[in-house]
C-alpha cells in the first residue's frame, strides 16, 4: 500500500509538471507519513546523499566549462574542426559533430554543448545552405557525445551511487564516445552526398595548424583532467578545481576574452546549475533508500530471472527499459532512481559493473534526443526557430546509428572495459 502511494504520488507530480526533484521529495514524504517513520529521517537522508566527496567535482567541472565557454573556447574549437573536416561534402555537419566531441570533453554536459555549439553552428549552417531541420538535428544528436567522452557529470553521479571508480568510467567512455562521433559523421556524410549539401574549399595544412594552435589550450584541458585522474596525483574533485584555475588563466590571460567583471555572474550561474543537480541527488537518495528498504531492487531481479536467465535477453531488456525511461525523464533523475536496481539485475546476469555503467549512461544520453522530453531537441529546435516535429524526423538516422553503437557497446564489453583495463591493471 505504502509503496503504491509512493509511486502514485511521484507519477502524478510528474504528469502535472512538478520538477523531478520536488516530485521525488513529495512522494518520499507521503511514504514516510503513511508508515509513521519520523520526518527527520528525510533531512538525514538528503544530507547523506549530498555528503559524498566525489560530488564536489560537479560544481567544479560546471564552473570550468562555463569559464572556458565564456572565454572564447566555442569559436576556436569550431574553427579547428572546420579546418579539419570542413572540406568534405557536408563539411559543416561534420564540423558540428567534431566540435561537439572536442567541446564535450570540457563541459561534460550535453545541454551545454547543444546550447553553445548550436548557437554558433545552426545559424551558420542555415546561412551556408543547409536545411534548418538537418542543422538542428545534427547539433542535437552530436551533443549527446559530451557526457560519454570524459569528463562526464552523469558518470560522476554513477560513481557516487555505486562506488565504481570515476577515473575508470571516464576512460571507459572514451572509445564508445569516439564510436558515436564517427558513426554520426558517417551518417552525416551519407545524407550530405544524397542531398548534395555544400562543402568548403580545402585551405591547406597551414590553416589547419593555425586553427589547432588557437584551440590547443582548450583541447589540452581534457588532457589535464585525464592526467590528474590517471596519474593518481588528484581525485576527481581536486582535478575539477585545477580545471577551474586552468580555465580562468586561459580565458583571461591567453585567449583574453574572459573579463574579470563577468566572473561573478559565471560563478552564480554555475552555482545554480550545480545546486539543482545536488538537490536532485539529495531527494533521490531518500527515494532510493525507500526502494531498498522495501526490497524493490531484489524484487525486480527475482521477477526478471524468473522469466529468463539469458544474459543477452537481460541486456536487451535493460536497454529497452532505459530507452523508454529516457524518453520521459531527465538523465540524472533516471540514473539516480534506476541505476542501483538495474545494477543488481546486471550483476545477477554476470555483467561487469563498469560495463553496465557505460552502456546505461550511453542509453540515457540517447534519451536526450527523443521526444517528448528530449531536452537537446527543444534547445536546438528553439535556436533553429522550428517546431519540434521536423527536427524529430530529421534526427531519426542519427538515432538509428547511435542505437547501433549502443548495441555494440552493450554486447561487446571490450569496447568499454579494454582501455581502463589497459591503464589500471
Amino acid at each position: 500500500m505504502e509503496v503504491a502511494v509512493l509511486f502514485a504520488v511521484f507519477l502524478i507530480c510528474l504528469i502535472v509538471g512538478v520538477p523531478v526533484a520536488i516530485s521525488l521529495g513529495l512522494s518520499s514524504l507521503a511514504y514516510l507519513l503513511l508508515t509513521g517513520i519520523p520526518i527527520v529521517v528525510m533531512s538525514q537522508k538528503i544530507f547523506a546523499g549530498m555528503d559524498v566527496f566525489v560530488l564536489l567535482s560537479i560544481p567544479g567541472f560546471i564552473l570550468a566549462g562555463n569559464l572556458m565557454n565564456n572565454g572564447g573556447i566555442t569559436e576556436r574549437i569550431i574553427q579547428f574542426a572546420n579546418a579539419l573536416v570542413g572540406w568534405i561534402r557536408g563539411g559543416l555537419g561534420l564540423t558540428n559533430i567534431g566540435a561537439s566531441m572536442l567541446f564535450g570533453g570540457i563541459t561534460g554536459t550535453a545541454v551545454a554543448d547543444a546550447a553553445s555549439i548550436g548557437g554558433v553552428m545552426i545559424p551558420g549552417m542555415k546561412k551556408a545552405g543547409y536545411p534548418a531541420d538537418f542543422s538542428a538535428a545534427v547539433t542535437a544528436a552530436s551533443s549527446t557525445v559530451g557526457p560519454i567522452i570524459p569528463p562526464s557529470v552523469p558518470m560522476i553521479i554513477v560513481g557516487a551511487l555505486s562506488g565504481i571508480s570515476v577515473g575508470q568510467m571516464f576512460l571507459a567512455g572514451a572509445i564508445p564516445g569516439i564510436m558515436m562521433g564517427l558513426a554520426m559523421m558517417i551518417t552525416c556524410y551519407i545524407i550530405a552526398k544524397r542531398r548534395n549539401f555544400p562543402r568548403e574549399e580545402w585551405r591547406g595544412f597551414g590553416q589547419l595548424l593555425r586553427s589547432f594552435g588557437k584551440a590547443f589550450w582548450a583541447i589540452a584541458m581534457t588532457g589535464l583532467i585525464l592526467f590528474g585522474l590517471l596519474s593518481g596525483i588528484a581525485t576527481p574533485t581536486e582535478t575539477a578545481i585545477v580545471a577551474c584555475v586552468y580555465a580562468l588563466v586561459v580565458g583571461v590571460f591567453i585567449y583574453g576574452e574572459l573579463r574579470f567583471s563577468a566572473i561573478p555572474r559565471i560563478v552564480v550561474e554555475s552555482g545554480v546549475s550545480a545546486a539543482s543537480i545536488l538537490a536532485l541527488v539529495g531527494f533521490a537518495n531518500v527515494f532510493g533508500w525507500i526502494l531498498v528498504s522495501e526490497q524493490i531492487p531484489q524484487a525486480i531481479v527475482n521477477a526478471v530471472l524468473s522469466v529468463t536467465d539469458s544474459r543477452i535477453l537481460i541486456i536487451l531488456m535493460i536497454n529497452v527499459v532505459l530507452l523508454i525511461v529516457g524518453m520521459f525523464m531527465e538523465t540524472i533523475a533516471a540514473l539516480i532512481i534506476l541505476f542501483v536496481p538495474l545494477l543488481s539485475l546486471a550483476q545477477a546476469a554476470e555483467i561487469e559493473p563498469l560495463h553496465f555503467a557505460i552502456f546505461a549512461v550511453l542509453n540515457l544520453m540517447i534519451g536526450l534526443t527523443t521526444p517528448p522530453v528530449g531536452v537537446c531537441l527543444f534547445v536546438c529546435s528553439g535556436i533553429a526557430r522550428l517546431p519540434l516535429t521536423p527536427v524529430v524526423i530529421a534526427i531519426l538516422p542519427f538515432l538509428l546509428c547511435n542505437i547501433i553503437v549502443l548495441l555494440l557497446v552493450s554486447f561487446i564489453p571490450a569496447f568499454a572495459t579494454w582501455l581502463p583495463g589497459l591503464v589500471f591493471d
